[in-house]
């Protein structure tokens, strides 16, 4: 993909992204306007069309997205969130072709309890990130929050396990990835269920 990006591009990332933001507030996992989505639109040079930031996100339209270089700089479009830097810097990471970032109850709790990472194990439900569902233990990487999303990535970048898209930030929510948009919201609703289950088992 090259980054000659045209306006109906960034328009149909926006619905794209506008319509999984509704289905996760729904879900209730983005309060407020809290959270975000991206996908990215190119790789060489990296860029990412990102939720606009202060918007609620069960309300976004097709025109509440910005578009962000590889260090989550605004290229067009308005305000994007604070948290573009993370998005762009996952995007890079692990070639992911979209980023989810949800404040769940459960993440948090389980960040809580189990700094040093959560293990899973003997559940179906890892098939849903690609896992084993028997006789193999997935951890799912916890890792200190920060307000500097240079830091953040450095942190998620050490602590990132390949056989699990996502991290747990403590005190502050889950960023989950895939290949494609519904990829990202399938092993976001996967990674979800594992940590509500562990909530509500212990």
């Amino acid at each position: 993909m090259s980054a000659d990006i045209t306006a109906r591009d960034l328009e149909e990332a926006g619905a794209v992204l506008a319509a999984e933001s509704a289905r996760f507030a729904d879900f209730g996992w983005m309060r407020g306007t809290s959270g975000n989505l991206s996908v990215v639109l190119s790789r060489d040079p990296l860029r990412l069309a990102v939720t606009a930031s202060g918007h609620d996100k069960g309300e976004l339209t097709p025109a509440d997205v910005v578009l962000v270089d590889g260090a989550g700089a605004a290229v067009r479009g308005g305000k994007p969130s604070a948290e573009a830097e993370l998005h762009a810097r996952v995007a890079a990471l692990t070639g992911a072709g979209a980023v989810v970032h949800v404040h769940t109850v459960a993440s948090v709790a389980m960040g809580h309890r189990h700094p040093g990472g959560i293990v899973f194990r003997d559940l179906e439900m890892l098939k849903g990130v690609g896992q084993p569902a028997h006789d193999v233990e997935v951890t799912l990487p916890v890792i200190a929050n920060s307000q500097d999303m240079r830091e953040l990535g450095d942190r998620l970048e050490a602590a990132r396990n390949p056989r699990m898209p996502a991290v747990v930030v403590a005190g502050h929510g889950l960023y989950v990835w895939g290949e494609t948009p519904r990829q990202a919201r399938h092993h976001t609703e996967v990674v979800e269920w594992l940590l509500e289950l562990e909530l509500t088992a212990k």
